[in-house]
């Protein structure tokens, strides 16, 4: 009996073999942190900055303040909110990529956003290692205000608060990264208690910066500087009809459109 339990352990092992060793956090620019392990990006191709239109002071800011960390200086988490589409979360990624490309040493961690709460174990991972980190939580939104708490103090206050060398980076359709209920508001005993209870987290947020709609120039003029860099041409009658059938304007929309563009012109991106 003893031998066949052995068997079947064995043969078990080798159907669901452990799970791979984590990433080297020195070794490569960008990650994704599983809530276990660190995995390395398969392929980190961050747009270049110059190719990100119409966002020209958030790129300028967010750009100064990771240098700040990539330097070991002083450094904001920063909250990058607004409409969808306009460009938040290609903007962290080519913020990241342009740093190191001047030679900093500054990687990407994406978070899977619900697992949040193993935060402290990627802290503990990377503190002591002599790179910067950007922990980035993309598309990130709250139900509850309970469900924010545990971030709230990983950002300021809590007893494990990120290491020195890593801010938190949330990109987030909701300015205050959750939905503000008046019905609730007015059903609480005191309502400046629920709406401050809202407003705490993305208070934390040192760095806070707005993306906009666009406007039909501001959507054509994302579009020129796509087709220019991918030496496309384009008829902005055409981008516009894109546009109008998809119902939006943004850096998205604009991005599919010159994707179209040279799918058409038989290139690749």
């Amino acid at each position: 009996m003893t031998d066949s339990l052995a068997r079947i352990a064995d043969a078990l092992e080798r159907l669901a073999p452990p799970p791979p060793p984590a990433a080297d956090p020195l070794a490569h620019p960008a990650y994704i942190w599983d809530g276990a392990n660190l995995r390395p990006v398969r392929a980190f191709a961050p747009q270049p900055l110059d190719r990100l239109k119409g966002v020209e002071r958030n790129k300028a800011v967010l750009l100064d303040n990771f240098a700040r960390l990539a330097s070991g200086v002083a450094a904001q988490d920063a909250l990058l909110w607004g409409a969808r589409g306009t460009g938040k979360s290609a903007l962290v990624k080519s913020v990241v990529g342009a740093l190191q490309v001047q030679g900093h040493s500054i990687a990407l961690i994406e978070v899977i956003t619900d697992r949040l709460d193993t935060l402290p174990r990627l802290f503990a991972l990377i503190a002591d290692a002599p790179r910067a980190y950007a922990i980035f939580l993309d598309d990130l939104g709250f139900d509850a205000a309970g469900e924010a708490r545990a971030l709230r103090s990983l950002l300021e206050g809590g007893a494990e608060a990120r290491p020195t060398n890593a801010r938190i980076v949330v990109t987030s359709n909701r300015r205050h990264l959750m939905p503000r209920d008046i019905a609730e508001q007015e059903s609480a005993i005191n309502p400046r208690d629920s709406i401050d209870d809202q407003l705490a987290l993305a208070d934390r947020f040192g760095l806070s910066l707005g993306f906009h709609a666009l406007d039909q120039d501001g959507y054509l003029a994302i579009v020129a500087g796509y087709a220019a860099a991918l030496g496309l041409d384009f008829e902005p009658a055409d981008a516009i009809r894109w546009a109008t059938q998809r119902g939006s304007r943004s850096g998205r929309v604009a991005w599919h459109y010159v994707t179209e563009l040279a799918g058409r012109a038989g290139k690749p991106i």
